[in-house]
């Protein structure tokens, strides 16, 4: 099979070709964010689940649904070590002033400006990071308190009312939002939340791992009434089957059934294992149709490259008692599992393992279900485990 026509997209947020099973959600999204522009209210969405199942792809797919609307949008990505000011202040700048090329919101847009530059002028003593060309001198009181939650609030206010002046809505697309520290979440919660109690057309569209949902409750105790939740998952069999058959059809080539049976059940239907599975299969074929024998061999190179990538680039980040206490969940199978099972296993006490698993929390390698439970964050990571700590020197 010609590698050069191989459709399949096994990268990083890459957009495959098949979205397959996501036609809901995006219409629920579509429906939220004209309802905000027409003055009524929605709540904003966060997309919340494990590694590798789709979330930056649907959320860039959802950003580019909205742009498509004329929705006013700016995406941006939570990384461990950048302030949400940081983040947010060079997008709302390129928002404002496309807004201000609107006659009717041109007002409104440049008092955004002016808040912009309160905001960043203010709170640049705390937040080091923040870095942002200004177009307009601030405004005495405007969003320069130095205080996060109060001049977020003014200055997502002030957002909200250009882009009601120009008849759009601005829409707010975070990836990682799990990332951004509690007092920071808090502040943009509170700010959301006044842009919705004066029906201002400002909705966030978030991304985030499965502990998103708990962090969001402890920073605000209202957050949870404020968004809708969508659990992304693995794609259910007949989805799954789609985004491998669709893409092929599409460049005139066939796969045969069991050959695509075997692709479902090994990548258990999570959207970048498809996409893993689906490129080494097409590439392992000498023509079509793409045979079982093919995907068997595919397994190979397929699970190598996602050892040498997507699970490795996540293990060495941890420390060797982290990598120990991975390895011990691991040895427990999938989980989640007990904080008791794991600390049996590791021969330790529950307590003198709590750091190491709050660290592990921290960079988003396990999250907790419930109350003492532990869970990974990426699919087949136990699998992984076992074949990069094998044996039981690990002990």
């Amino acid at each position: 099979m010609d590698p050069v026509r191989n459709p399949f997209a096994p990268g990083a947020g890459a957009q495959p070709p098949e979205l397959a099973g996501r036609d809901e959600l995006r219409r629920d999204v579509e429906i939220a964010l004209e309802r905000i522009r027409r003055g009524r209210p929605a709540k904003s969405v966060m997309l919340v689940g494990l590694r590798g199942v789709g979330k930056t792809v649907l959320l860039d797919r959802l950003r580019d649904d909205a742009e498509a609307d004329g929705i006013y949008t700016l995406r941006v990505e939570a990384p461990e070590d950048r302030s949400l000011p940081a983040l947010l202040a060079p997008p709302l700048r390129l928002a404002l002033l496309r807004l201000s090329r609107t006659e009717r919101a041109r007002e409104a847009a440049v008092r955004g400006l002016r808040a912009l530059a309160g905001f960043v002028g203010k709170l640049k003593v705390t937040f080091h990071d923040i870095e942002v060309g200004l177009d307009f001198e601030p405004e005495p009181g405007l969003a320069d308190n130095g205080d996060l939650e109060l001049d977020l609030l003014a200055l997502i206010e002030q957002a909200g009312l250009a882009a009601r002046a120009a008849g759009t809505a601005l829409g707010l697309f975070i990836d990682e939002l799990q990332y951004v520290p509690e007092p920071q979440l808090a502040a943009l919660v509170t700010a959301l939340h006044r842009a919705s109690q004066r029906q201002l057309p400002v909705m966030l569209v978030a991304a985030g791992l499965p502990q998103l949902r708990a962090q969001l409750g402890q920073a605000k105790s209202y957050a949870e009434r404020m968004f809708d939740f969508a659990t992304i998952g693995p794609l259910p069999p007949e989805a799954a089957r789609q985004a491998i058959v669709r893409p092929i059809e599409g460049e005139g080539e066939r796969i045969d059934d069991d050959a695509v049976e075997r692709i479902v059940e090994l990548t258990e239907g999570y959207a970048y294992f498809l996409q893993t599975w689906g490129s080494h299969a097409w590439d392992a074929a000498q023509c079509s149709p793409i045979t079982l024998a093919d995907v068997d061999k595919a397994t190979v190179t397929a699970r190598a490259e996602l050892d040498d990538g997507f699970f490795r680039v996540r293990f060495d980040r941890c420390t060797p008692k982290e990598r120990r206490y991975l390895r011990a969940m691991a040895e427990l199978g999938a989980g989640p599992h007990r904080s008791g099972d794991i600390a049996d296993c590791l021969g330790e006490k529950v307590t003198s393992l709590a750091p190491v698993r709050s660290a592990l929390i921290r960079k988003g390698m396990v999250w907790s279900p419930a109350h003492g439970d532990t869970a990974f964050t990426v699919p087949m990571f136990d699998q992984f485990m076992r074949r990069i700590m094998p044996g039981q020197d690990w002990r």
